[in-house]
């Protein structure tokens, strides 16, 4: 269930990173449970997983965002990026959700955090998704930095800074920005053993920059073996105001399950996201 096209769950994984617990959220409205009280929820369960396609893909199903919409507001990030997603039914041990499927030219570019500012800051997106997007891109190089020993301005993102996590992020950013939900609350996230090749070579999961995220994070078992969050959504988690609970009070309106790339055995289910109207107070845990 990871991220489509960098690494996969359980897989080559050398993509997103994400910052580490202190370093919070980006999103400075962070939902109140006074305000969320009728206003409206969205909820993710991460049954197995949760990666920057499968935000795509369950964000996408929530806006209904898709189309000649889609690929205008892709072509305002970067030119590039125009066509380059579409929704599909898949069906994984026979039942049905949806994925995004992304296709995009191959680059093998190094950015630093300040070039990836700059095409957020000169993309088509709001002012909200330009916001959040930057904050992403920042957790990510906080724990990359932190990682390595460096300075987050000094961080070159490999994988991270290729077309697909801007894709990912900005696109990601830009639909939740939309949304708009008075809450977000996503199920303690699941984690399982294993091994993630990527970059750095093959490294145990969590990887480094993941558990550099992981700090606060509500987690639980996961029975399969591999990489089952990965980095990307782990930014976009707390840069989008994330708080880890069960299931919150709400009127379900719009529901998807969603697929990544990556299959583990035995364990159809990706994630759920569901998105309706609050009905009262959840007791979720905010990071």
């Amino acid at each position: 269930m990871s991220d489509v096209h960098q690494h996969q769950a359980g897989e080559p994984s050398p993509h997103d990173h994400d910052a580490s617990s202190g370093r919070g959220r980006a999103r400075a409205d962070a939902p109140r449970d006074a305000a969320a009280r009728g206003g409206s929820v969205l909820t993710v369960r991460a049954h197995s997983g949760l990666s920057g396609d499968m935000f795509l893909a369950g964000l996408m199903r929530m806006t209904g965002m898709e189309g000649d919409a889609l690929d205008g507001l892709l072509g305002s990030i970067l030119p590039e990026l125009a066509g380059s997603v579409r929704l599909i039914r898949r069906e994984v041990n026979h039942v049905g959700g949806w994925h995004a499927e992304v296709t995009l030219p191959h680059q093998h570019v190094h950015r630093s955090l300040a070039d990836i500012v700059a095409i957020i800051a000169s993309s088509g997106l709001s002012p909200a998704g330009r916001e959040l997007s930057t904050g992403s891109f920042t957790l990510l190089a906080e724990a990359e930095a932190a990682v390595h020993g460096k300075r987050p301005e000094d961080v070159r993102f490999h994988e991270v800074g290729a077309l697909d996590s801007i894709l990912d992020i900005c696109l990601s950013c830009e639909l939740f920005a939309r949304l708009d939900p008075s809450r977000f609350v996503v199920s303690p996230l699941p984690m399982a053993d294993g091994e993630v090749s990527c970059a750095h070579g093959i490294l145990p999961v969590p990887a480094p920059a993941v558990l550099e995220l992981l700090e606060g994070v509500p987690v639980r078992p996961f029975a399969g073996r591999g990489e089952t969050v990965t980095p990307t959504a782990l930014a976009l988690l707390r840069s989008l105001g994330a708080q880890f609970g069960p299931w919150p009070a709400m009127r379900v309106e719009r529901r998807a399950l969603v697929y990544g790339t990556y299959v583990f055995e035995n364990a159809p289910n990706g994630a759920m996201f569901a998105w309706g109207r609050g009905t009262g107070n959840s007791g979720a845990v905010t990071i």
